[in-house]
C-alpha cells in the first residue's frame, strides 16, 4: 500500500513539513481545496499505475478535521473515485482520533456512507488523544495506525512495547487490523512481527518518495529488505 503526502516546496527549492503549513491551511479555510487537490491527484495516480500494468495498490489519504465535517464529503469522494475510474475499495481515509469523538452520531453516519460505497477509514494517530473503547466499538472503521511516538522507543522500552503489544490485541479483539507507523530499524520490525502486527510503515521501507520513484516498490518480485 501506500500513503500520499504533501510537502511545499519553498521559492529556494526546501521543502516545508505539513507541520508548519497544514496549521496555517486549516485556519485560513484553504485546507478544503488543498485536500479536495489531495485526494483527486491520489486517486489519478493510483489509476495512473494500475493502467501502466503496476501492481494495483491501497491508497491512503488524509482528511482534516474541517474536511472530514464538510457536508460534500461523501459527494466528492464519489465524483473523484469516478472520475480517476477507481475501485473504492482501493482508497483508505484516515482520519484522527479527535474527529472520532466530535459529534459521534454524525461521524458514524459519515463513514457508513463511505462504507457502502465501498471506502474504508483509519484512524491515524492512535494512542495519542482519547482512545475511547467506545467509539471502536461503534464507529465503521477497518484499522487503527499506533502512533510513532510508542514505535520510537519501542525496543528500549517495555512500557512502550507493553501499549503497542495491547493496542494490537485489542485491535485485533475488535476485528480491526494494525498499521504501525515510524518504523525505522529492523529490530523494531521484528518485535511488531512478534505481536502479530498487521502492516508497517516508516523509513525502514522507504522515505517519502515521488509516484515514479515509489514505482520501484510495485515492481515483480521486490521485496522488503531484511
Amino acid at each position: 500500500g501506500a500513503e500520499a503526502l504533501l510537502r511545499w516546496q519553498a521559492r529556494d527549492g526546501s521543502l516545508v513539513s505539513p507541520a508548519d503549513f497544514i496549521p496555517v491551511a486549516e485556519d485560513s479555510g484553504q485546507i478544503l481545496a488543498i485536500g479536495k487537490w489531495v485526494l483527486r491527484a491520489a486517486c489519478l495516480q493510483a489509476s495512473a499505475w494500475r493502467e501502466a500494468g503496476h501492481a494495483v495498490v491501497p491508497l491512503s489519504v488524509n482528511l482534516s478535521p474541517r474536511q472530514f465535517h464538510q457536508s460534500e464529503l461523501f459527494a466528492l469522494v464519489e465524483q473523484t473515485l469516478r472520475e480517476a475510474k477507481l475501485d473504492p475499495q482501493l482508497l483508505k481515509l484516515e482520519i484522527t482520533e479527535s474527529v472520532m469523538m466530535e459529534h459521534q452520531d454524525d461521524v458514524a453516519a459519515t463513514l457508513r456512507h463511505l462504507a457502502v460505497l465501498g471506502v474504508k477509514a483509519s484512524i491515524d494517530d492512535f494512542g495519542t488523544g482519547y482512545s475511547s473503547l467506545s467509539y471502536l466499538r461503534r464507529l465503521p472503521v477497518a484499522d487503527v495506525k499506533v502512533d510513532r511516538a510508542f514505535v520510537r522507543e519501542l525496543t528500549s522500552s517495555s512500557e512502550d512495547a507493553m501499549v503497542v503489544d495491547a493496542v494490537i490485541r485489542l485491535a485485533h479483539a475488535l476485528g480491526l487490523e494494525v498499521t504501525a507507523e515510524g518504523v525505522e530499524t529492523e529490530a523494531q520490525l521484528r518485535l511488531l512481527v512478534e505481536q502479530e502486527c498487521d502492516r508497517i510503515q516508516g523509513y525502514f521501507v522507504s522515505r517519502p518518495v515521488p509516484p515514479e520513484q515509489f514505482e520501484r516498490f510495485l515492481e515483480p518480485g521486490w521485496a522488503m529488505p531484511l
